[in-house]
């Protein structure tokens, strides 16, 4: 028989009854029941309940086991009464009667418990994360993100890419974060960079002539955490195509990701209708460019019904250019106590307040209530009520003023309304294309012109719509992949074309030396006949977060940092050792006290 095992703990059911086993795994969880010891022993696949009488030849050394300590059992199958069976394990017809029992290894005492995963400060479950990932929970999550790569590298295969690796160690290319720096040694005083993202390695992957690249590739931001965001690395699936349009690009990744969500989504609905929304479109009905479809709240501009009507506050805040007043519409909304309540809401998001309009049966017709209705009339609310398709029962709350001053509150707002009237569609998963980002987007109090999204997007238009057009309404070959309220993938149809990237960079204020300090590599392969080409990048950690039913993405990372980026499990970051400095000619400068 094997040194620790004959079979796993998910293995064993009713026809092994009778037979000699060996099982070793992790005491789950011990009972003792009027003198006979019952122990849910676990290891990676399952469990399996063995017990020992004061008949067995174990009984006094599993007497002095605890949770989490690791052992190896012999025993006999034996079958459990028909009113015991455990229909809730595969091993659940079975139990093993132990004869031997040898410790493998004792554990201190716990500082978080395992069985039945009882809640505990994150700080904990982090430092002890080989205990953590022991709970079931996490532990199937780590598995479902094992398994989803797997198939995404079989369907990425399948379509015929090559999976090609590119460098960890390289120069600073800035992708919209902070680099992750690391000094060298052979070259005093001159840094790497950890890559944000393989973004011009897989342009010159297509220069080189391979005409479908992908990787799941590490990346490293060193960025501020948020809930859906690692503070330091993360992966993706990288992909790029050489001799594509955006429509390809989109033809191309769609059946990998709805495969991924169809084969692990547990039966939810997946959207097979992906919509594609310009970001205007998108900002407009949804207040944000990652729009949660699931939700069916659009909201609409309804300033006609406000210019010049009795409600002075929108009525003068329209004479003043480049303002405007947006509906959202709310479904069974239509109460006094509701449209309180997300006035409300709209104070606590630092705004004065937030108009409504709800529509009530007063037996004798419809009645437009509330402030706003009594301020502007009978005739400008039923051409609201009309232009939004609300009924008796429903509401509409308004806000006005420059967009970009309100539209991601409206947003907010719009979330809110549809999780409490129950409007939004919990149990699926809905994508849309959010495409034609604008190119560039100018800074309110300096007026200097950058580039709003991806700096290596080809501009619609080309060289003609650079050199003739405002740059504020110049569009890229830009597009992400929204799900369920959370970008899942971004990506653009490259700038190929150095003169066309020259003019580009010229625009946000780059002239062409620094271009070419920056980008010399990349630039000057384009130089030698560079393919159209394009791609995007998928979060597998988003990817795996929305499949697992997570809020947070530390939930689907086996070993992440804190929310201060730090790894308290082995205590990094750490400070370097003088010789380490002296190597590297470098010296760490205090901190000033704040």
């Amino acid at each position: 028989m094997h040194s620790y095992r004959s079979h796993t703990c998910a293995d064993l059911n009713a026809k092994h009854v009778g037979e000699n086993v060996r099982l070793s795994g992790w005491v789950h969880r011990v009972r003792d029941h009027g003198g006979i010891l019952f122990i849910d022993l676990r290891d990676h696949y399952g469990i399996t309940q063995v017990l020992a009488d004061p008949d067995s030849p174990a009984f006094s050394e599993l007497e002095k086991v605890r949770s989490e300590w690791c052992i190896r059992i012999d025993g006999e199958v034996k079958a459990r009464a028909p009113e015991l069976v455990n229909k809730n394990i595969p091993t659940g017809e079975v139990e093993i009667f132990v004869r031997d029992m040898e410790v493998l290894g004792a554990s201190k005492e716990l500082p978080l418990q395992v069985f039945d995963e009882p809640d505990f400060p994150e700080e904990t479950r982090l430092k002890y994360r080989f205990l953590d990932l022991r709970r079931e929970t996490l532990h199937n999550n780590i598995i479902l993100r094992s398994n989803v790569v797997k198939s995404i590298r079989n369907r990425m295969d399948g379509q015929g890419f090559n999976e090609f690796q590119t460098p960890i160690i390289t120069a600073s290319s800035p992708e919209g974060a902070r680099d992750f720096l690391v000094p060298s040694r052979l070259h005093p005083g001159k840094f790497y960079a950890l890559p944000q993202a393989p973004q011009q390695f897989k342009q010159m992957i297509m220069v080189a002539g391979f005409d479908k690249y992908f990787q799941i590739a590490p990346c490293f931001r060193d960025e501020d955490p948020r809930a859906d965001r690692s503070p330091t690395d993360f992966y993706q699936l990288d992909l790029e195509m050489s001799f594509v349009n955006q429509q390809d690009v989109f033809d191309t990744i769609e059946p990998v990701i709805k495969g991924i969500f169809e084969e692990f989504g547990k039966g939810r609905p997946v959207a097979q209708d992906w919509p594609q929304i310009s970001y205007k479109d998108s900002a407009l009905w949804y207040g944000t460019d990652k729009p949660d479809l699931r939700n069916p709240i659009k909201m609409q501009v309804v300033s006609e019904h406000f210019a010049g009507s009795g409600f002075a506050i929108f009525a003068k805040l329209l004479e003043n250019e480049g303002t405007e007043i947006r509906a959202i519409p709310a479904p069974k909304g239509g109460s006094r106590k509701f449209c309180d309540r997300m006035n409300k809401f709209a104070q606590q998001e630092g705004l004065p307040g937030m108009g409504y309009i709800f529509w009530r049966d007063q037996g004798e017709g419809m009645e437009a209530a509330g402030p706003l209705a009594k301020n502007i009339g009978p005739e400008r609310t039923e051409a609201i009520r009309q232009q939004l398709g609300l009924e008796v029962g429903d509401a509409a709350f308004f806000l006005g003023g420059k967009p970009a001053a309100f539209e991601s509150v409206a947003g907010r707002a719009r979330t809110v309304i549809g999780e409490e009237l129950e409007l939004t569609d919990k149990d699926s998963f809905k994508f849309a294309w959010i495409v034609d980002f604008p190119m560039y987007e100018r800074d309110p109090e300096s007026g200097k012109v950058d580039f709003s999204h991806n700096p290596f997007s080809m501009p619609q238009g080309g060289m003609e719509a650079l050199s003739a057009e405002d740059p504020e309404t110049i569009l890229g070959y830009q597009y992400d992949l929204a799900c369920n309220g959370y970008e899942l993938i971004s990506g653009a149809i490259r700038n190929h074309q150095p003169e066309i990237m020259y003019k580009a960079f010229e625009i946000a204020g780059y002239p062409k030396e620094e271009v070419e300090k920056r980008f010399g590599g990349m630039v000057n392969a384009f130089t030698y006949g560079a393919p159209p080409h394009g791609g995007c990048a998928a979060g597998i950690d988003r990817i795996v977060m929305l499949l697992a039913d997570e809020s947070n993405i530390r939930q689907v990372i086996m070993f992440p940092m804190n929310q201060r980026a730090e790894d308290l499990m082995l205590g990094g970051p750490s400070e370097p050792t003088n010789e380490q400095l002296r190597e590297l000619h470098l010296r760490v400068i205090p901190a000033e006290d704040k």
